[in-house]
Parts: C-alpha cells; structure tokens; sequence
C-alpha cells in the first residue's frame, strides 16, 4: 500500500510533465501537404493566392471571390490539417452568398514557422488588414466566422475590430477550461500554456454574434457554447444542431443552413 500511494504522486507528475511538453502536437495538429486548392475538381473556383508577412514569417491565404457578393468572410478555421481540408466548407459559405478569405495558421500548409497562442493572434490580424486594407473591403462588409479553435482566434480578432457581424462555431471557453473537464483535468489545466481566453472576450464584441453548438459534441461541451452565448451582448442568437465535433454541421445541414440563413436575414442587410 504504502508503495502504490508513492506512485500516485509520481504519475500525477509525469501526466502534467506530458501536458506541458506535448500539448502542441495535440492542440496544433497540422499539416504540411496542400493536396487540393480551390481550382481543383469538383470546386473549380477562381482564386487568389496570397502570402502575408507576419512578424517576419508567411502566412498563406486563398481569397475566393464570388460574383455579386456584398460580403465577405474571414474564415478560421479548427486546429486540425490545413485549409486544403476546408474548401466543403467554404463552399457552404459561398451557396449562402459570401466570398472568402481563409488563411492556415503558422506551421500549417505553406505557412511558415510554428504554431503559437500569440500566432494566431498575429495570423488573424493579417488577415483582417489584408482586407481592410489591402483590398480596401469596408469592416462593415466583412463577416468573422471561426470554427473550433478557430472561434478562439475569431473571437480574439473581435474585440478589436468592429466587423458587419460574428459567427463561433462549437467553440470553447478557454483552453484551460476544457482541460478541467477531462480526468485529472484540474490538475493538468495548470500545464497548459496556450488559454485562448474565448470567453472573456466576448463581451467586447461590437457586432451581431450567432453562436453555434451541439449537446451531443463530446470534444467541446455544449456548457461552452451556452456560456459565451449569455456573456455577449445583444444582439445574439444560439443555434443548437446536433452530431459530434467535427461532424455537427454535416449532420444538421437543413437546420445548420436554416440557422444562417435567420441569422443574417435579421442582421445583414443584403
């Protein structure tokens, strides 16, 4: 007895050595191969690829125009593969009427350097002037929409900038947060560098925000979901759809449109 409580606190400490020292292979799971652009069959879209410097680092972007569109997203995507894995969803976007700008993050597809908190940050403030600047789209025309970890920089991005509106798609709390739900999680929270402290930042969003989570999503509960929807201010709406993580829009796809559609009918002009 005596032998096996020594080795409760000895495996408590080499999960939280594990934790700290691993925790960006698991958070930033990446992917180098571009293995499809939004040319490719079955898409065959007319695009712009773009590079931005980013303290000295590039940042790889597709800006994908659509004809007659008003408005324009900004689409961050979750922590896993790069945007090649993206283009169905952007095509989602586009059947409801928007061009895109999507961008992969430090360390993902062709861009260059290591994923980061911090990097992301920066990643996503590119892509914003980019647009704002670069090609001179009014705040008012740009949509913000993050999915996963991508809500996180989404929600970053939006407490500084005023854009025509905000969309978080089963997006998390903070990373800490998540952590705590997990077995030992308290324990293990203390390890983790990267917060991305979604929540606290939503109460400085200056936009319409349409928050979207499913009660059967077992990486990201619901929980997190409901509670950035009651910190931000109105204008909101919740959309619940059901399915896992990664799979929740696909399964709810009528309702997950329908949801959209609401939403910028009441807050989007045009």
């Amino acid at each position: 007895m005596f032998s096996f409580l020594i080795l409760i606190p000895v495996a408590l400490v080499l999960l939280l050595f594990c934790a700290y020292h691993l925790q960006e292979y698991v958070i930033f799971p990446a992917t180098r191969n571009i293995y499809r652009t939004p040319s490719s069959a079955p898409f065959n879209w007319r695009f712009e690829e773009i590079f931005l410097d980013v303290n000295g680092e590039r940042t790889h972007a597709w800006f994908i125009p659509l004809e007659g569109a008003a408005t324009t997203v900004l689409f961050s995507h979750g922590n896993a593969g790069n945007m090649a894995d993206r283009l169905e969803s952007i095509q989602l976007l586009r059947t409801m009427g928007f061009s895109v700008l999507a961008y992969d993050y430090g360390g993902y597809g062709r861009s260059t350097g290591r994923p980061s908190e911090q990097r992301i940050y920066a990643d996503a403030e590119a892509a914003w002037k980019y647009l704002t600047e670069d090609r001179g789209i009014a705040p008012e025309r740009i949509l913000l929409f993050g999915r996963s970890l991508g809500g996180a920089a989404t929600a970053y991005l939006a407490s500084r900038v005023k854009p025509a509106a905000v969309v978080l798609e089963s997006t998390f709390c903070s990373l800490p947060a998540v952590v705590r739900d997990m077995p030992f999680g308290n324990f293990m929270a203390k390890g983790i560098r990267h917060s991305f402290p979604t929540l606290e930042r939503v109460p400085y969003f200056q936009a319409p925000l349409l928050v979207i989570h499913s009660p059967e999503d077992t990486l990201i509960p619901y929980k997190h979901g409901k509670a950035i929807y009651e910190a931000a201010k109105p204008p909101k709406m919740f959309l619940e759809i059901r399915g896992n993580h990664n799979d929740g829009f696909v399964l709810s796809m009528d309702a997950y449109l329908a949801g959209w559609k609401r939403f910028l009918s009441a807050f989007i002009p045009g």
